[in-house]
């Protein structure tokens, strides 16, 4: 096969910045898909209806001229966050979805839950209203391992979560384990689960290959191969509870290499050439659109693209930077060549 035709991808969960880095980011993300759920942990989070709309203001005037792309916006849910807020934003077609950070598990993530009791009244108006819940799925407890989060987080807030809302619809964001795969399969129809490409190529040896390799620095952080591979093995197995959703999260690139480095793969870039090198690899190329491009808009109840794009066999030399309004920023796969190149929309 020397060229994939694919109906037009979805990002299920991107964080596109603001101020100077939201050009390059929504560009680059806007080139190869037609929506993104937008991650809402700016500074401020995004809380409100006003926020919301306003920041995909800005998301659509930075995109441009001619690019089409929808920007699905998300709640930032806090401890007193107003479940009357979150209905009237999901009535008026301005949120999508909530948003779940546990209190200092990732990137502006100080203002999140830090009981999910405390959102109990929020999560009910959810689920009576059908909007989905979006979950960083780690504890932060300083007693828990940072390689086993995910799995507690799964047993001690996940698990009961869903015993006490079972007709929340609810997706996995970011899935590192094998636990969560299990879990995922095993649940009912209205939870999925979201898998990044970093965490389908790499594993935790990756962040010291030769010294600590701030690049490969993500939340949650890579795990052992053996959680690596059940990822890949869920990603091509055809089941509609896993879809795509990159995670790309860009931080310059003084941030990354400093004495505390940033948690954030930037794969916007190179998304789909990414994730089809793994397909390819698994010999489940004709599994890729469905990933890509079905499975996602199924579980959210919105329609299909109409439109097509094109990746062919043909190898790509990806940069060592990206730069732009004096943003630098390392993308996923830096200096690698990759086999596929994206070459955009079908005419």
């Amino acid at each position: 096969m020397e060229s994939l035709v694919i109906r037009q991808p979805d990002d299920w969960h991107v964080h596109l910045r603001d101020g100077a880095m939201l050009a390059l980011a929504a560009d680059l993300t806007a080139r190869q898909f037609g929506r993104a759920i937008i991650m809402p942990n700016l500074v401020p989070p995004v809380t409100t209806v006003a926020a919301a709309a306003a920041y995909r203001d800005r998301i659509l005037a930075a995109l441009p001229a001619g690019r089409t792309f929808t920007p699905l916006m998300t709640a930032y849910l806090t401890d007193t966050i107003d479940p009357d807020e979150i209905a009237a934003g999901h009535r008026d077609g301005v949120f999508t979805a909530c948003k779940l950070y546990p209190a200092g598990a990732t990137t502006n993530s100080a203002a999140g839950v830090t009981d999910i009791r405390n959102i109990d009244r929020v999560l009910e108006r959810m689920q009576q209203i059908g909007m989905p819940l979006l979950v960083h799925g780690e504890v932060v407890s300083p007693e828990v391992d940072v390689f086993d989060r995910e799995a507690v987080f799964i047993e001690t807030v996940l698990a009961p979560l869903l015993e006490r809302f079972p007709e929340l619809k609810v997706v996995l964001e970011h899935i590192t384990t094998e636990d969560a795969v299990r879990f995922v399969e095993t649940g009912g129809p209205n939870l999925a689960a979201t898998l990044t490409a970093h965490h389908l190529h790499i594993d935790r040896n990756a962040l010291f290959s030769g010294g600590l390799r701030p690049h490969a620095y993500c939340l949650p952080v890579a795990k052992r191969r053996h959680h690596k591979n059940a990822l890949r093995k869920a990603a091509v197995s055809g089941n509609p509870k896993f879809f795509l959703g990159t995670d790309s999260a860009p931080h310059p690139r003084s941030d990354k290499e400093s004495d505390c480095g940033c948690a954030g793969i930037f794969t916007a870039p190179v998304a789909l050439e990414s994730y089809v090198q793994v397909f390819e690899a698994e010999g489940a190329l004709e599994r890729f659109e469905a990933f890509a491009s079905e499975f996602g808009p199924a579980f959210y109840g919105l329609p299909l693209n109409d439109g097509r794009v094109v990746l062919r066999r043909e190898n790509l030399q990806v940069p060592q930077e990206v730069s732009r309004d004096g943003q630098h920023v390392v993308p996923f796969h830096a200096g690698e060549t990759l086999s596929w190149r994206f070459e955009g929309a079908v005419e």
